[in-house]
């Protein structure tokens, strides 16, 4: 089975669209999927599910959103929203999500 993981670096919430939008389209074709949040896009966790984003939603429903980086959010004060949501806070490499850590599990990654 084809394994992809989208690390989401932008805060821009009209380009992470793209990334839900994609990622659920391979979940429903069957293909193992998961969505990181890194950079500025620690802060987009709060701001979808303030406004019940509806593709949001159904990402965190299938298991497709893996988890947030925790030092992004501890230095640009998303990390007490993230922790709130529940959110897995990842943090291997530093502090941050090791990619390295995907590709050894067989993951395509794939940096917006």
């Amino acid at each position: 089975m084809k394994k992809t993981v989208f690390f989401a670096f932008r805060g821009n919430e009209m380009c992470f669209i793209h990334i839900l939008l994609n990622a659920l389209e391979m979940k429903q074709k069957g293909k193992e999927v998961k969505i990181v949040f890194e950079g500025e896009a620690v802060r987009l966790p709060k701001i979808l599910s303030d406004k019940s984003n509806p593709l949001y939603k159904k990402c965190l429903e299938e298991g497709i959103i893996d988890g947030v980086c925790e030092a992004c959010s501890k230095t640009l004060g998303a990390y007490e929203d993230n922790k709130a949501l529940g959110l897995t806070l990842l943090l291997e490499l530093k502090g941050h999500p090791s990619i390295n850590r995907y590709v050894d599990e067989g993951y395509e990654v794939i940096l917006m």
